[in-house]
């Protein structure tokens, strides 16, 4: 597993043929690319982390990112209101008018429409699952795959403004910059130590390593509580579970 570089994308990012897609013009695709969560998945990709978000079920996306053949892209009027910002629709006769490898990726979830994430297009891996959190659910049809560059899924950031149609929206420029610019600086990177105590009972030690495995991967992190604390600051733990703190001590409930 590996990290991202957790950085604000404030530019449009360069695709990997060298050119930089300056709006959402139909001969050569939208400046960026705002995805909306389906329902359900916000909780799932907040609780585990994941380099990667793998959406299935698009049919309605052209370009060579999209994983189920040609389409059209599915964009409408939208804007972010502080930047007078406009997509518009991206083409549907033009194969190379939906998102590409490298295009910037705004992520957002609704009820209330808000910014979880930032990424860029990315092509779709040789083989996929229906469930990414399932490795032995069904292989996929094909996914709309996105390289997560920056997460913000704990503190969500205000979306107002914006208007979607359907799952992939096409952004501006100048309405990404917008979102981006909503972020703020990353926080500073820091150690931290995370443990799970489980009491087992069990003949062997070997076998209490097996339960506890066991135990981990049927209640993971929906019902396991998870300590964390800045390390070298052990008094500063905190138990979460659900991605959030939660009191352990029954007392204080009292």
């Amino acid at each position: 597993m590996t990290d991202t570089d957790d950085r604000p994308d404030s530019t449009v990012p360069e695709r990997p043929d060298g050119t930089v897609p300056a709006g959402p013009d139909p001969g050569r695709g939208a400046a960026a690319w705002a995805v909306l969560l389906p329902p359900g998945r916000y909780e799932a990709e907040r609780l585990v982390h994941h380099d990667t978000l793998e959406l299935t079920g698009l049919t309605g996306l052209t370009g060579d990112a999209a994983a189920g053949g040609p389409a059209t892209a599915a964009t409408t009027r939208a804007g972010v209101a502080d930047a007078g910002a406009t997509a518009t629709r991206a083409g549907a006769a033009d194969a190379t008018a939906g998102p590409r490898p490298g295009d910037a990726v705004a992520v957002l979830t609704e009820d209330p429409l808000r910014l979880v994430a930032l990424g860029r297009v990315a092509r779709a891996t040789a083989e996929r699952r229906e469930d990414p959190d399932d490795p032995q659910s069904d292989p996929a049809s094909g996914a709309f795959v996105v390289a997560y560059t920056r997460r913000v899924f704990d503190e969500p950031v205000p979306a107002d403004g914006l208007a979607l149609d359907g799952p992939v929206t096409a952004l501006p420029a100048d309405a990404y910059r917008a979102l981006v610019g909503r972020l703020g600086p990353p926080p500073a990177r820091r150690s931290w130590l995370v443990s799970l105590d489980l009491p087992i009972e069990a003949a062997t030690p070997a076998e209490a390593v097996r339960l506890f495995w066991s135990y981990v991967r049927d209640l993971g992190p929906r019902e396991l509580p998870a300590f964390v604390s800045p390390s070298g600051d052990e008094l500063a733990m905190q138990a979460f579970v659900l991605g959030a703190e939660a009191n352990q001590d029954p007392e204080e409930d009292d």
